[in-house]
C-alpha cells in the first residue's frame, strides 16, 4: 500500500498502524505548529482524537499535544516547549498507550456498527470516542426488548470470533460499488477524494474509514454497552466501554 500525503507530510500511520517511532526532517516550525517530512501521528478525524507523543532532537524533547490539519499537517507542541529549527532531523515517538487504546476503541465501534446494522438495519448518525470509551448514535425508531443485552452479547461474540481487520485503499468508484460501504446516514467522504480507504472486519463490517485499527477483533478486548439514551426523533445513543 502506498503512503498517503497531507500537504508536504508523508503519513506513515495509514499504512503501518503499529508504527510508533520514526525519523523525519523539520520543514516548518513555529510555536503554533511543526511540519515534518514524515509523521506517524494520527491527526484526528472520524471521531478519533489526534495522537500525542514527543519529538526528540539534539538532546531536546518537544512534547506533541495535538495535530492541526490544513494545507499542511501541523504537530502542536506543548506550550513553552522548545521547537526544532527548520532542517533539523527529529525522532518522533507516538504515545503508545493512548494510540493503542484508541485503536481498540475505534475497532470496537466498527464491531458495534456492524452488529447493529446486521441485526437491526440501523445507520449511524454520529459518534465520538476517547480512550476505551465511546458513543455511537443510530437511527433506531424502535428499541426492541432486551436490545442492550443482545447487542452487547453479539458484539462480544464477534470479538471472540477473532475476525481479521483488513485495511486497503480503492479507487472511489470501486469502493462505492461495495454494498453498504457507507454506514452513516449521510456520506461523509468528500467528493474530491479519489481513493477511498476501506476498513474491513472480515465477515461482519466493511466501510469507508480513515482511522487506525487493531489487526483483529480479539485485540479489542471486551465491549460493554454502558448506557442507551434517547436523542429524540427515533435516534438512540449507545455508550460503550472497552476493557481487557
Amino acid at each position: 500500500m502506498t503512503h498517503d500525503l497531507h500537504g508536504r507530510t508523508e503519513r506513515l500511520e495509514l499504512s503501518d498502524q503499529d508504527l510508533r517511532d520514526f525519523e523525519a526532517v523539520v520543514l516548518d516550525s513555529t510555536p503554533d505548529g511543526i511540519v515534518l517530512s514524515k509523521s506517524a501521528f494520527y491527526p484526528g478525524g472520524g471521531g478519533q482524537p489526534a495522537d500525542h507523543g514527543v519529538l526528540l532532537w539534539q538532546g531536546v524533547e518537544t512534547r506533541i499535544v495535538g495535530v492541526r490539519k490544513g494545507d499542511d499537517l501541523h504537530l502542536i507542541p506543548a506550550e513553552d516547549d522548545p521547537v526544532p529549527p527548520v532542517g533539523t532531523v527529529v525522532q518522533g515517538a507516538v504515545a503508545d498507550a493512548r494510540r493503542s487504546a484508541l485503536m481498540r476503541t475505534h475497532s470496537g465501534l466498527h464491531v458495534l456498527c456492524g452488529v447493529v446494522f446486521r441485526d437491526y438495519g440501523s445507520l449511524v448518525t454520529g459518534g465520538n470516542m476517547d480512550e476505551l470509551s465511546a458513543r455511537m448514535d443510530f437511527n433506531l425508531p424502535e428499541l426492541p426488548p432486551g436490545f442492550k443485552e443482545a447487542v452487547e452479547d453479539a458484539c462480544n461474540a464477534e470479538i471472540v470470533a477473532d475476525r481479521r481487520i483488513d485495511v486497503r485503499v480503492l479507487p472511489r468508484k470501486e469502493a462505492f460499488d461495495i454494498p453498504d460501504i457507507i454506514r452513516t446516514a449521510t456520506n461523509l467522504v468528500p467528493a474530491h477524494v479519489a481513493d477511498v480507504r476501506i476498513v474491513d472486519i472480515v465477515g461482519l463490517d466493511t466501510q469507508a474509514d480513515g482511522g487506525t485499527h487493531v489487526a483483529s477483533t480479539k485485540q479489542i478486548g471486551r465491549i460493554k454497552v454502558a448506557k442507551i439514551e434517547s436523542k429524540g426523533r427515533g435516534f438512540r445513543r449507545l455508550r460503550i466501554a472497552i476493557s481487557d
